[in-house]
């Protein structure tokens, strides 16, 4: 099974829709459950996506301002048919208790990811300070992206 880790969106997204936000037609229309309905302010960070590669809150961004760019869901994240690192180390950690604040967490953390390879704690916790949750104490976040980091350090590193 072969997954797209980015999805074009044009036309439905690019203005017969009208007002309607990128958070209602990602997971009504397209099926992307991962991108949560939070706060509906852009306050709890559960919405978040990439917008040609930089984290936004899909329930701030209309839907028409999506037309022909990249839009990253958690979904996304994988590639033929396996989990990106980010995945299996929240996975392994424990950094997904009730999973509700995940997906937008794991796509913001690639954001970081793909501009500083290895950022510190502190950087990591810069980046997810918008995305809220109540369940870990974020400590299981942070060590479970840390450990993604040293296993994408390993992959790249046996690729060269």
């Amino acid at each position: 099974m072969t997954t797209r880790t980015t999805r074009t969106i044009y036309g439905r997204l690019g203005g017969e829709l009208g007002p309607v936000r990128d958070a209602e037609v990602l997971r009504e229309d397209l099926g992307h459950t991962g991108t949560k309905h939070g706060c509906e302010l852009g306050e709890c960070g559960a919405c978040a996506i990439l917008l040609d590669g930089k984290p936004v809150l899909s329930c701030l961004v209309l839907a028409l301002e999506c037309g022909g760019k990249q839009v990253l869901t958690v979904e996304g994240l994988g590639e033929d048919g396996h989990l990106h690192p980010l995945q299996d180390a929240f996975a392994d950690l424990g950094a997904a208790q009730c999973g509700y604040c995940t997906p937008a967490i794991l796509v913001t953390v690639k954001a970081l990811l793909d501009q500083n390879p290895r950022p510190t704690r502190d950087q990591i916790r810069e980046a997810i300070s918008g995305n809220l949750c109540r369940c870990t104490g974020y400590l299981q976040i942070f060590e479970a992206v840390e450990t993604a980091v040293l296993k994408i350090t390993e992959q790249d590193s046996s690729a060269t």
